[in-house]
């Protein structure tokens, strides 16, 4: 048995306010376990993106969570959960103007390739991206034409 308080557990760079690797401090192999808190307009993603392995649930403990999917936007509030299969695009967003509290599980563990797409100003649209770490912050970089498309710490 493992036991932790989420207010211990560091948090990871992220576009996330708050990013805590609950799953990893506890030791878990088979899932992971995030815990976040989204200021208004902040996302879970570093952008629009799919597991390649991984199926994830989120559950929103406070606040309300837009996603985007490939099937429109899907609207999930407190004490509500969203399940995506491996493979499905999404991206989650607070767009209220409350603070969000949510859970993030995936399994496997390990989410395999993932891809994400971002919108790329010098190519006027949603491309293929990669993060990379530079100066202490990661950044998502445009795989076409090498644009920086954020960057978070």
């Amino acid at each position: 048995m493992e036991h932790v308080q989420i207010d211990n557990i560091g948090d990871l760079m992220s576009p996330a306010d708050v990013r805590r690797p609950v799953g990893k401090k506890l030791g878990t192999t088979d899932m992971a376990i995030n815990y976040f808190e989204l200021a208004p307009d902040e996302s879970f993603a570093f952008g629009y993106h799919r597991h390649a392995d991984q199926e994830e649930v989120f559950y929103i403990q406070s606040g309300s969570v837009t996603f985007e999917t490939e099937n429109g936007d899907v609207v999930v509030g407190t004490n509500e959960t969203i399940r995506f299969e491996a493979g499905e695009w999404q991206q989650g967003f607070n767009r209220g103007d409350e603070r969000v509290v949510a859970l993030a599980i995936g399994a496997p563990f390990d989410a395999g390739e993932t891809e994400v797409q971002r919108e790329c100003s010098a190519c006027g649209k949603q491309t293929p991206q990669r993060i990379e770490s530079a100066d202490d912050v990661l950044v998502t970089i445009c795989e076409s034409c090498e644009t920086e498309t954020g960057r978070f710490t």
